[in-house]
């Protein structure tokens, strides 16, 4: 058991939090006060909880949060924040932090993009075959402020669902409104303006728990109108660019000014107030048929317009890649590329007529 903490007074843990989230914070976001959220190991001296720089109510702003973990050291607390080489440190020596935790949370401590690999395996954040509208496209986690990594999603039964399976957190202190989801691949997903969220501390989750219900909570500060979640992507312990990823069967485009963008499925294109129909997770060997504004792709006996035809395929079709070789050269959408893939059908498409998430082959190279 780790030994009590009776000599370091809470308000100790508090101020040593407090000082690591005034670095970290954003220079330029506002801040209602920090708020320490010790949810493991009170009174001892190895604690884990959430921290957050809440944002003023009623501004177009949202609440920076953050996993911690600190251990008292002769008298003072060392302390390390979701995101910095302390925080995996501090946590894969904790005895309050479980082995499956210490794991996920050793994956990563630099924050970076996609780095050319937009595949994300995540669903929209709700029942997949459902319509929901889109409200607001990509924009910043704060509103105004880049990168671009959230969408507001509204509609249906109104139940948010976890995107793609991971371990769940709820970040505000009073158990309401925002949660946070860690994933594979250093991604994790942040969910906001819910009620009757569920209460999560390291909660293992599936793909489609159920996470809450869209509303209007600013718990942690912010504004929000008309009942909605507020559905964001993060990477490595930073929110990222949600524009070029495909979440749902949809990759997400950027437009010049916030909440203006866009979502592609194909050539169908759907602007802010449209609907999103969940087309569920895309598989890491799949990709989705982009005509660039035609209907339908050829496909090809071989790797090249010099080969056979061999049907085609419509615009939006999910395909499963078997593995790809360069052919004769094309130009689509993504860019142009001598890149082709062929089907699970034994037929090949190139991959300038489609989305995959990587210039590169997604299945290996053909022999």
């Amino acid at each position: 058991m780790p030994a009590t903490a009776a000599q370091a007074p809470q308000q100790d843990l508090q101020q040593a939090v407090t000082a690591k989230v005034n670095v970290a914070k954003s220079s330029k976001a506002k801040t209602a006060g920090i708020q320490v959220n010790v949810t493991r190991g009170a009174g001892t001296d190895s604690v884990f909880g959430t921290t957050v720089s809440l944002a003023p109510k009623g501004q177009d702003s949202h609440p920076e949060g953050w996993l911690f973990a600190a251990r008292l050291v002769d008298g003072k607390w060392q302390v390390g924040l979701e995101g910095e080489r302390a925080f995996s440190e501090l946590a894969a020596a904790s005895p309050v932090v479980s082995a499956k935790e210490k794991q996920l949370f050793g994956q990563s401590f630099a924050p970076q993009a996609a780095g050319g690999d937009f595949r994300t395996g995540m669903r929209l954040p709700f029942a997949t075959g459902a319509s929901w509208s889109m409200p607001g496209g990509p924009h910043g986690w704060a509103g105004t402020d880049t990168p671009y990594s959230s969408v507001d999603l509204a509609g249906g039964n109104g139940q948010v669902l976890a995107a793609r399976g991971g371990t769940a957190y709820t970040m505000c202190g009073n158990g309401k409104g925002w949660i946070r989801v860690i994933h594979d691949r250093g991604y994790s997903t942040d969910y906001y303006h819910m009620f009757n969220n569920i209460a999560a501390n390291g909660l293992a989750v599936s793909e489609g728990t159920f996470l809450g219900n869209i509303g209007t909570d600013v718990s942690c500060g912010g504004s929000a109108s008309g009942n909605h979640v507020h559905f964001a992507l993060r990477q490595n312990s930073a929110y990222v660019g949600i524009a070029g990823h495909n979440v749902g069967g949809w990759v997400f485009q950027n437009a010049a000014s916030a909440y203006n963008g866009t979502a592609l499925h194909g050539s169908t294109l759907r602007s802010p107030g449209q609907q999103l129909y969940n087309y569920g997770a895309l598989g890491f060997t799949q990709g989705i048929i982009d005509s660039f504004g035609g209907t339908t792709v050829n496909k090809r006996t071989g790797p090249g317009t010099n080969y056979a035809l061999a049907g085609s395929v419509a615009d939006g079709t999910t395909v499963n890649i078997s593995c790809s070789k360069n052919g004769t050269s094309h130009t689509g959408r993504w860019g142009t590329t001598s890149l082709w893939n062929r089907l699970s059908d034994g037929t090949w498409v190139s991959d300038a007529f489609m989305w995959t998430g990587l210039a590169t082959p997604v299945n290996g190279t053909c022999p």
